[in-house]
């Protein structure tokens, strides 16, 4: 088996497909304009966002301490809050010793996007999924993409009226086949995001999770009962890194990783690999190695091209070569779904199959141009393919 498996990995390609380089900028374009076609959705009725909108809710995600404190139980940081004092993550608030949310039916971005911009690419490829976020992280990312969304209060955004069964209903009238909690941190909005994802599952939907895996095991085993799939940000393996740039602790995140494999949701991984911070080749080694070992050879990995902004607007991009190098190296520790992300016409956007080497699932950015999966199974070998596939 260990043979097979080096035999297969010797047949994936690497770096731009001829058709990549000669056709990225035209399909780049494209696949922007795609983008733009199934971007932002209005929700319903197609009301307007209002600035400042406040979605305060009781949360049960707090413990009483002396006096009027009391402690956010929510995420590994376990702010301690006096009264009228709000949380790290700006939408967790102390309002005379009572826990409230205010992140709850306000979200900031409503957005229908193909699944495997998530990125999910053993999901029900090619289908549609609505996005939702509001405003709020618990943790502060120097790279964020989306810092003005997730690192600024909710009175600082525009944010729409929107409660979970709206969600869902609007959800439905769009024709998304799931909702995924993304974009900003869904941890910030748990509450809301834990109400829609069971109206969603009754309703036939699909709940997609992309986190940072900052959250407390308390919720967390709340959230695996109501998630389909998750992909986690694992941004780096060194616990430096983590204090130093995104202001947590890296064991939090291997801890919520675990217990997603062990509660059987579909996981799939994203590291954004930014230069000369995180794209050390024994890092990068140790941390494909970790996934194997705990978490199994199946669970496929992106490796994503970091583009300067936020508080790194003075690092390059990611060379494609640096990709291309952890791609070879995760397949070299035995992983047999790794992906590269955010080059459109790379070899590695494809899903080969990891018993005959063939490609099962051809892309071309967000666009599937070939699909050559039945029941979970490649339809050149037979093989399994694990994935959510329908």
């Amino acid at each position: 088996m260990h043979n097979d498996q080096n035999r297969s990995v010797s047949k994936q390609p690497q770096g731009l497909s001829r058709r990549g380089f000669l056709s990225g900028g035209a399909i780049g374009a494209c696949a922007l304009a795609l983008n733009g076609v199934l971007g932002a959705v209005p929700p319903v009725a197609a009301q307007s966002a209002q600035k400042g909108l406040i979605g305060r809710r009781r949360s049960p995600w707090f413990e009483p301490l002396t006096g009027t404190d009391i402690r956010c139980t929510l995420c590994p940081r376990g702010c301690r809050l006096a009264t009228g004092r709000r949380g790290h993550c700006r939408v967790r608030e102390n309002r005379g010793g009572t826990g409230y949310t205010l992140a709850y039916g306000n979200p900031c971005l409503v957005q229908l996007d193909p699944v495997e911009r998530k990125p999910f690419f053993h999901v029900m490829p090619g289908t549609r999924a609505l996005s939702v976020s509001t405003a709020g992280c618990p943790i502060e990312c120097k790279f964020c993409e989306v810092w003005d969304m997730a690192l600024v209060s909710p009175e600082e955004v525009y944010a729409y009226d929107l409660s979970p069964r709206e969600l869902v209903e609007h959800a439905l009238s769009v024709g998304a086949k799931s909702l995924s909690y993304a974009f900003g941190e869904p941890v910030a909005f748990f509450e809301y995001m834990y109400d829609s994802a069971r109206i969603a599952r009754r309703a036939g939907l699909s709940n997609l999770l992309h986190t940072s895996g900052y959250v407390s095991a308390e919720p967390l085993e709340a959230l695996v009962e109501v998630i389909d799939a998750a992909n986690v940000d694992l941004k780096g393996f060194d616990d430096a890194f983590y204090r130093n740039m995104c202001a947590a602790e890296l064991e939090p995140v291997l801890r919520t990783l675990t217990r997603l494999r062990d509660a059987g949701v579909h996981l799939e991984i994203t590291n954004l690999v930014i230069p000369t911070l995180n794209d050390d080749t024994r890092q990068i080694r140790a941390m494909c190695s970790w996934i194997k070992q705990e978490l199994g050879p199946d669970v496929p990995l992106h490796f994503a091209r970091f583009y300067p902004l936020y508080k790194l607007a003075n690092l390059p991009p990611t060379p494609v070569s640096t990709l291309d190098r952890a791609r070879t190296i995760a397949m070299e520790e035995g992983l047999h779904y790794v992906y590269v992300a955010r080059v459109t016409g790379h070899v590695g956007e494809n899903t080969f199959c990891p018993h005959c080497g063939e490609p099962a699932i051809s892309r071309m950015g967000f666009i599937i141009e070939e699909l050559a999966i039945e029941e979970g199974r490649c339809r050149n070998c037979d093989g399994t393919i694990p994935g959510r596939w329908a």
